[in-house]
């Protein structure tokens, strides 16, 4: 009984040694990303103009190709936007995350961002079973409180149990 108490106190501590050691490496390798975090914004900060130089031409690279691409297939970019890759789809550019953008929308309804109202049941926020329930319940405190007589209370719920 001893000897177990003994090697369930010593595991503890090793575990207790154990995690301390993890502990401390956590924090040394924090310490050094943070280090090098350092080091690369200050390189970025340093060459900012030449990566913005950089992307700038990689997005004028892009336009040139799409031109030149459009020009060979004699299209317009209204022709080049019918394609059956964009059909029924909105194409939209953005450029430094949303900055300057613009979108190209080929549906031509006015209510794109309505929902759609084909079908023919309407969209229900409960379940009429709930709702027959409800409304049950509410016909009984309606009788219970002399609002409604008796016949008004049957004629109502005959409607709700048929329905």
């Amino acid at each position: 009984m001893i000897m177990t108490h003994k090697i369930k106190q010593s595991d503890s501590v090793f575990k207790s040694v154990l995690m301390a050691y993890s502990v401390l490496l956590l924090h040394i390798l924090l310490i050094a990303g943070l280090g090098l975090l350092v080091i690369f914004f200050r390189g970025i900060i340093q060459y900012m103009i030449w990566i913005f130089l950089g992307g700038a031409a990689a997005i004028a690279a892009s336009a040139y190709r799409f031109y030149t691409r459009m020009k060979e297939e004699g299209k317009t970019l209204q022709e080049m936007l019918q394609s059956p890759l964009f059909h029924g789809r909105s194409v939209e550019i953005s450029i430094l995350g949303g900055v300057a953008s613009f979108k190209i929308n080929n549906d031509r309804s006015p209510s794109t961002f309505l929902p759609d109202t084909s079908c023919d049941t309407p969209p229900q926020l409960e379940d009429p079973a709930s709702a027959r329930i409800r409304e049950l319940s509410e016909l009984v405190r309606l009788l219970e409180n002399n609002l409604i007589t008796l016949e008004e209370f049957n004629s109502v719920k005959r409607q709700l149990l048929m329905s």
